[in-house]
């Protein structure tokens, strides 16, 4: 944050902002853009998409700019920011194509119009920053790859749980330690949670029902675990993880002792104190170090926790375009073939000839397994289930694989898995 702080002020003093259009004005989407038309220097959100027109100018409205262009080309998009203009466009891919766009900022939390947004931006080598980890979880690889090859980078973000597990790892390595267990801390976790049962909380946050919903049911913290095993190579201890509950997360450090894994492993706690954030378990048996962490009260050793008691996504993405943008930096992005995968369960009894519902929804939930054992077992990927059809009953909490389902026909997000899948294996 220091360096990029800098940075963005010299870019600002210089009348050379870095230039961002945002995929997406939903409610990650407008707060995005808010932040960083009112805080960020250096910085400027030149193109908003969205699937109605009227939804990017209110989140330009909601930043404090009234007058915005809607556009029908990437040249219309040039000429709007040339020109000093805001503009906004129903296709993405028109602000992906427009050369005088830098970054794009993909916050739909879909997985198939996510891939084509950032497979376009990608194709026209912009620098993409997905604030969608469901996306990130099902094809992130592959993706990644994509953008290695075109010589832009591909990140997931600063502020979300993966991206301050990932910031705390590099700062663990940074001191001596090993990263050895990586995690969120987690306050609720209810598999069976549904629509229904969070419609009135979601209505009070004004948020998605569905959103709500993959938030309790363990299905976003099996992505955003996902995300950081395959940026670090961790795998899962078994499938689903621990989750422990403790009372504290200090405690995590007894709880995994001897649980511990050679790859390291992500996992999660439960109610533990300070109930947010992400947390790190470092490790180290060189006699020097582990006096003087024991002197600055970090414990006995030879396992220290880390943590970071808050994340604040929207308001620190924009670290995450800075960072991409100015240095070549990625946040938390796939170190290579993906380490694990966020499988579709059941999360009733499920009739032969039922559609599933997806993310978020009344059919099924995901739990984290290592990626060869998704593999051997052909399971079906959570960001993959919206739209198949069931061949036969499924038993409630029984995984369901890729023989268990019908695929909706022509998708992309199932042609980068298939790539994905024959790349990596």
């Amino acid at each position: 944050m220091i360096i990029v702080d800098k940075a963005l002020a010299q870019r600002a003093a210089q009348g050379n902002p870095i230039r961002v259009a945002i995929a997406g004005a939903g409610y990650s989407g407008r707060r995005i853009a808010y932040q960083i038309m009112t805080a960020v220097p250096g910085m400027r959100v030149v193109a908003i998409a969205n699937r109605t027109i009227a939804g990017a100018r209110s989140a330009y409205a909601d930043a404090g700019v009234a007058e915005v262009l809607t556009v029908d080309s990437p040249s219309a998009v040039d000429d709007a920011i040339r020109s000093g203009r805001f503009c906004v466009a129903e296709d993405p891919g028109l602000l992906c194509a427009a050369e005088g766009v830098d970054l794009v900022i993909e916050c739909t939390g879909t997985v198939e119009a996510g891939a084509r947004t950032v497979l376009k931006a990608i194709e026209h080598r912009k620098h993409v920053v997905v604030m969608n980890v469901e996306l990130d979880a099902t094809v992130g690889p592959i993706l990644k790859a994509k953008a290695d090859a075109n010589g832009v980078v591909y990140s997931n973000s600063d502020g979300d749980e993966p991206g301050v597990a990932m910031n705390m790892i590099r700062f663990v390595r940074s001191i001596g330690l090993k990263p050895v267990v990586a995690g969120n801390l987690k306050g609720l976790y209810d598999r069976y949670r549904n629509p229904d049962t969070q419609r009135e909380f979601a209505e009070r946050v004004r948020q998605k029902p569905t959103t709500m919903t993959h938030f309790a049911d363990g299905t976003k913290l099996s992505m955003e675990l996902n995300v950081l095993a395959n940026a670090t190579g961790f795998k899962v201890g078994k499938r689903g993880m621990y989750g422990p509950a403790l009372a504290h997360v200090n405690e995590a450090a007894a709880f995994f002792r001897e649980r511990l894994i050679g790859t390291g492993m992500v996992d999660f706690t439960v109610g533990a104190a300070p109930a947010n954030g992400a947390f790190v378990v470092g490790h180290t048996e060189d006699p020097v170090r582990m006096d003087y962490l024991k002197y600055l009260k970090m414990g006995d050793g030879p396992l220290y926790v880390f943590y970071t008691p808050f994340h604040l996504p929207h308001l620190e993405i924009p670290l995450t375009a800075a960072r991409a943008a100015l240095f070549g930096d990625a946040t938390v992005a796939p170190a290579g073939p993906p380490s694990c995968d966020s499988v579709a369960v059941a999360k009733r009894d499920l009739k032969e000839g039922e559609t599933l519902d997806g993310i978020g929804g009344f059919t099924a939930y995901a739990l984290l397994e290592n990626y060869e054992t998704s593999r051997a077992q052909r399971l079906l990927p959570m960001g993959l289930a919206e739209g198949c059809r069931l061949r036969r009953a499924i038993a409630k909490d029984t995984a369901i694989t890729y023989d268990d389902v019908d695929l909706p026909k022509g998708r992309l997000c199932d042609a980068l898995r298939r790539e994905q899948d024959a790349r990596f294996a």
